[in-house]
């Protein structure tokens, strides 16, 4: 199996990288980033690093032929380019929709137009409080939950226009916990314990994130709750 992880540099993609590198159903491993990526320093246990391929691209809108060429035979994409809801206050709201929607939509086509493999399935990451129904208001950023949920559609409905070609989900975490950041681990689960946002293990996260793209996705909504219950199932 040969997959893409799109946004190879972040929090999330580097445990994808981590993971990956050590399951032997996957052959290779295409590493898309705005700076070049090795292997990560703590993969520890045995793992293949030359599965890894970092290829560099500018511009997630703009994909070149020599970046499209690497997209050949792939079988699968995890697509992590996002800007949090935490950080998009720093930025101007349409910098924000071109990151997070614009260059999704853009990098899921090019995918398809390099000659996939058949089916090819298309993992989009985005967050437990994206919205796609526009009658209900959100409690927090509306506009940016609205947009991250309107993604979701598209990426969904592009999928649809495409049967038998593609397959697509989102996954929809909330918090992310892992030992090497126990601030924002502690912060994670106190938030979930009094009900206001789920958490959940990076580890265990993308454990259940490489399952469904191996395997095929059993719905095409993964929320929280069934990224931990098929983590849960795959190491119980």
């Amino acid at each position: 199996m040969k997959l893409i992880v799109a946004g190879a540099s972040g929090y999330v993609a580097q445990e994808l990288l981590r993971q990956s590198l050590k399951l032997p159903e996957i052959t290779s491993v295409i590493a898309l980033s705005r700076t070049p990526v090795s292997t990560p320093s703590d993969v520890g246990g045995e793992f293949n690093a030359s599965k890894l391929r970092s290829v560099v691209l500018k511009d997630y809108e703009d994909y070149p032929e020599d970046v499209r060429r690497e997209f050949q035979g792939a079988d699968a994409c995890i697509w992590t380019v996002a800007i949090t809801p935490t950080r998009s206050t720093a930025f101007d709201f349409k910098d924000v929709v071109r990151v997070c929607q614009t260059s999704t939509l853009a990098g899921l086509r090019a995918m398809y137009e390099s000659g996939v493999a058949k089916p090819f399935r298309f993992l989009y990451v985005s967050g437990f409080g994206a919205e796609r129904d526009r009658s209900r208001t959100p409690s927090f950023k509306p506009e940016y939950s609205w947009m991250r949920g309107e993604t979701e559609n598209q990426v969904l409905v592009f999928a649809a226009e495409h049967p038998g070609e593609v397959e697509a989900s989102a996954a929809k975490p909330g918090l992310i916990t892992t030992p090497g950041r126990p601030i924002t681990s502690i912060f994670a689960r106190a938030a979930s314990a009094v009900g206001f946002v789920p958490c959940i293990d990076r580890a265990a996260m993308v454990t259940a994130m490489l399952d469904q793209v191996t395997n095929g996705f059993e719905s095409d909504t993964l929320m929280n709750d069934d990224l931990v219950r098929l983590a849960k199932g795959l190491t119980d």
